[in-house]
């Protein structure tokens, strides 16, 4: 398998989170400066950690309102790990991981 950046456009489907070891959704405001340096925080992590194993789905809260309620976002931006198992959130520009 092979690491993943994605930026879904709104509509857009939604990758399977069990076709990859580690997947994770980053809800960014896309207005917000401290978005654009969680993505790229983000990107960077994931790829050093796990290479190639690895899906991160980057998403507008205002294009996905309901995807944000049903995973309780109540903060931007905020990376949610799907899989593995526990789910983790993690808020904030990410600089700190």
């Amino acid at each position: 398998m092979t690491g993943r950046h994605a930026a879904n456009i709104p509509g857009g489907p939604l990758p399977a989170p069990d076709l990859f070891a580690h997947t994770y959704r980053l809800y960014v405001s896309m207005a917000s400066p401290i978005s654009l340096l969680a993505i790229a925080n983000a990107r960077r992590v994931l790829q050093e950690a796990y290479p190639g194993t690895h899906h991160l789905a980057v998403l507008n809260i205002a294009d996905h309102v309901d995807l944000a309620r049903s995973d309780q976002i109540i903060a931007s931006p905020t990376l949610l790990r799907l899989t593995p198992l526990p789910q983790r959130r993690f808020i904030g520009n990410l600089s700190d991981l």
